[in-house]
């Protein structure tokens, strides 16, 4: 396993964090996570939707892999980015912090330890299984304190299109909105 200088923080980002990081970083690098997967399996409460009115979020789920982007922060910001996303991701406790190894993507076998946010599927916010067009029925309602969330699917499949990574699901969810 390779790593940076001591103490460096890896986070990898798979949704929002692609597109709106909110934090400094010293490097930003494709990266694929290996034993979980990208789904829109998160209702909103707070960020894209209320609990009258949940939108939809980005969550890991278990079981394949993900394509997203590595971001290597220094180790004297380390503290405070970990602040900052305890705040933003564990906001209502729907997703896990646990570090896993990314494979770097960008023409350098290289794998480093990044902190990553997996969903916790026994939490009430958990919805996996919705069919696409359940999906499409909360992103269009789905208005929270970070704004709409038609605006959060079609900024990130944006963003998944210039890094070259597709998901049908999410595409299909883009041309609808």
């Amino acid at each position: 396993m390779s790593v940076h200088a001591e103490g460096d923080l890896w986070v990898f980002g798979y949704g929002s964090l692609m597109w709106r990081t909110g934090f400094d970083y010293l490097e930003r690098r494709q990266a694929r996570l290996i034993g979980a997967h990208r789904a829109l399996c998160v209702y909103s409460f707070i960020h894209r939707g209320t609990p009258e009115k949940p939108g939809l979020v980005l969550g890991l789920d278990r079981g394949g892999a993900c394509r997203g982007v590595a971001f290597r922060v220094a180790a004297e910001k380390a503290h405070e980015t970990l602040a900052y996303l305890q705040e933003r991701e564990l906001v209502t406790k729907v997703y896990k912090d646990a570090t896993r190894p990314v494979d770097l993507l960008d023409g350098h076998e290289e794998r480093v330890r990044a902190l990553c946010f997996l969903v916790d599927r026994s939490h009430q916010q958990y919805a996996g299984g919705l069919s696409l067009e359940e999906q499409l029925h909360h992103v269009r309602q789905g208005h929270g304190r970070s704004g709409a969330n038609p605006e959060y699917v079609l900024e990130t499949v944006k963003h998944m299109r210039e890094l070259g990574i597709a998901d049908s699901a999410l595409e299909w969810l883009a041309e609808r909105l």
